[in-house]
């Protein structure tokens, strides 16, 4: 089985037993103790379980959210390529959205050099971009959200009112086929919400361990999502089944 069918299957082993010893995942998991433990890390940085002292148990994925810090260090490889191949779609002159998140930040690292306009609501976003003498940096007002290092709020909802960018770059906690983007957390949903429908396109920037994982609100149906850019660590099925329901998607490669 592959990465993403792996992971899925500790999940359902851990929710059903409510919780599981690295020894047994072994067996049932059919994978080495090191493969395990670094799954078991992702899966609780992510909050999908808990993992401690070699002992997995289950926990309500829809409400949990990980810090920043605790999602930055995960698949920053991936991000990484990910970023790089969404910074290709922008071009000088145009003016972008970009959303608060790991992935997102990774993107806008991407961004230095090109001659153009970008409007955010992520401190970490305008902080990387402060000194590219290219580009002119937009960040919105309203409440800081220590938790993911953005703005969000009315205020800051209202601050994207009347603009229509080409591009607005989206993460999330998860994406499926059949809810979109989702996130823990309502004032992060309506900020997103408020930022997809201030572009002419959304781009989903979602690496594997969010492809098929979901949290408790839509902030970006897929029938709103331009295109979606992930990693070779993606679940083939699921990609596959992304683009038979008219989904660009866009698989950047971590080898070579």
């Amino acid at each position: 089985m592959d990465k993403a069918e792996r992971q899925q299957r500790i999940i359902d082993l851990v929710q059903r037993r409510g919780e599981a010893r690295l020894a047994d995942l072994e067996v049932d998991a059919a994978a080495s103790a090191v493969t395990l433990r670094r799954d078991l890390r992702e899966l609780a940085a992510r909050g999908r379980i808990s993992y401690a002292r070699g002992v997995a148990r289950a926990r309500t994925r829809h409400t949990l959210e990980p810090s920043f810090h605790e999602k930055s260090r995960i698949a920053m490889i991936e991000k990484t390529l990910i970023g790089r191949a969404a910074a290709e779609l922008v071009m000088d002159g145009d003016a972008v959205i970009v959303g608060a998140g790991t992935t997102t930040l990774e993107f806008a690292t991407q961004l230095v050099g090109k001659q153009i306009q970008v409007w955010t609501n992520s401190l970490l976003v305008a902080d990387a971009l402060a000194d590219a003498a290219t580009i002119d940096v937009h960040l919105a007002g309203g409440e800081v959200r220590g938790n993911t290092r953005a703005l969000v709020g009315s205020r800051a909802e209202r601050f994207f009112t009347g603009l229509r960018a080409p591009f607005a770059f989206l993460s999330g906690n998860g994406f499926t086929i059949e809810r979109g983007l989702t996130t823990p957390n309502a004032r992060v949903a309506e900020m997103d919400r408020a930022m997809a429908a201030s572009a002419a396109e959304v781009v989903a920037l979602v690496d594997h361990t969010k492809m098929g994982a979901e949290s408790l609100i839509t902030t970006v149906p897929t029938s709103h999502v331009s295109r979606l850019i992930t990693d070779d660590a993606a679940s083939s099925a699921l990609v596959d089944r992304g683009r038979r329901a008219g989904l660009v998607i866009d698989v950047v490669s971590a080898v070579g």
